[in-house]
């Protein structure tokens, strides 16, 4: 007889995990036995679900690198109890989560899905359930013993997307997130369509490491026309600062000002790594290809490809929190570790 897969429902908190206030209409969070009365589609699935409640629950704008800690290491400690692991979350930061998990895992076997909702489970219209029982079903799922998709992934509407490579794209519309750089996993429609072509596997046999050390000294500096030497200046010179990521123009581009070189070409050498990343959602960093990247590439900075500004931020953190080799760090930024980016 076949064994009844099992997942875990890690409970973060965000808009999925409340419910109206019959009285006032406040919104209040929810446990498990208050979920299970919203979703009694949840005893049809064939999948046994057991959660585990992150207290207090939290908006995913409260959301904090020792939360992304939390949820590796609970995964890590239920890894061979479970076929796949669901994480509840806010979709504010879902995707800066998502981006941490991937790289905090290596050789993941098990799917690890995130997902959320627009609207609080209990109302009407949310599309709250829809998620969450799609969602349970992917990490359930499996092909000839292996789970179909061992990745660190979000699930939002209809799409399954590498979750390092998603962003937030609408603050209203239940189609919340996009990967504009790398096709999705999945779509659900009357039937869950994998894209396995897209998907990482492991290699067979590896077993789960899981690292969470980060240095969250970094800093984002986006350029827009009219920034002052003095902004400049000042960010770069923040007191312990480590990794910048500079959120350049089109394929990579900045203006060409020589006090702005010379304050990149400074902080290089002064040893903090800056990577350069396009403020477009599509496309990639290609230095060199104008002359206004030119000065980037003398400076010293290091391209961050196609990378999502969630899939930088979390990369740097963490290569920064796992190595004190400056030299590691660079190259390890200038390579794919998990699908976060692709190189031509």
């Amino acid at each position: 007889m076949e064994k009844e897969s099992a997942v875990l429902l890690l409970f973060t908190g965000g808009t999925i995990s409340m419910s109206e206030d019959p009285a006032t209409g406040a919104l209040r969070p929810i446990d498990f036995d208050r979920l299970q009365e919203y979703l009694p589609e949840l005893k049809q699935t064939g999948v046994r679900v057991k959660s585990i409640p992150f207290l207090p629950l939290v908006d995913s704008s409260d959301i904090q690198p020792d939360t992304w800690e939390k949820i590796a290491l609970t995964i890590q400690e239920n890894y061979d109890d479970f076929d796949g692991f669901v994480v509840l979350h806010g979709t504010d930061t879902m995707a800066h989560t998502a981006s941490a998990l991937s790289f905090m895992f290596e050789n993941l076997s098990k799917p690890v899905i995130l997902t959320g909702a627009q609207l609080p489970i209990g109302m009407m219209r949310s599309d709250a359930k829809e998620n969450l029982l799609t969602s349970i079903e992917i990490a359930s799922a499996k092909e000839n013993g292996h789970a179909i998709v061992p990745e660190v992934c979000i699930f939002f509407e209809d799409t399954l997307f590498r979750g390092n490579r998603t962003t937030k794209k609408n603050a209203e519309h239940f189609s919340a997130f996009n990967s504009y750089n790398y096709p999705p996993l999945a779509k659900a429609g009357v039937h869950i369509k994998f894209f396995r072509s897209y998907i990482h596997y492991p290699e067979l046999g590896t077993k789960l490491r899981v690292r969470t050390k980060i240095d969250q000294n970094i800093v984002i500096l986006k350029l827009f026309p009219g920034i002052t030497h003095l902004t400049v200046h000042t960010i770069l010179n923040i007191p312990g600062l480590k990794a910048v990521i500079l959120e350049s123009f089109g394929a990579g581009n900045a203006p060409r000002h020589a006090w702005f070189y010379n304050e990149l070409k400074n902080a290089t050498e002064r040893g903090i790594l800056i990577v350069n990343k396009s403020q477009c959602s599509t496309g990639t960093v290609e230095m060199g290809r104008y002359e206004t990247s030119l000065n980037l590439m003398n400076a010293g900075l290091i391209s961050g490809y196609d990378c999502t500004t969630e899939a930088i931020v979390a990369k740097l953190m963490y290569l920064l929190g796992e190595y004190e080799s400056l030299d590691e760090v660079k190259h390890k930024l200038s390579i794919s570790m998990c699908g976060e980016m692709t190189i031509s």
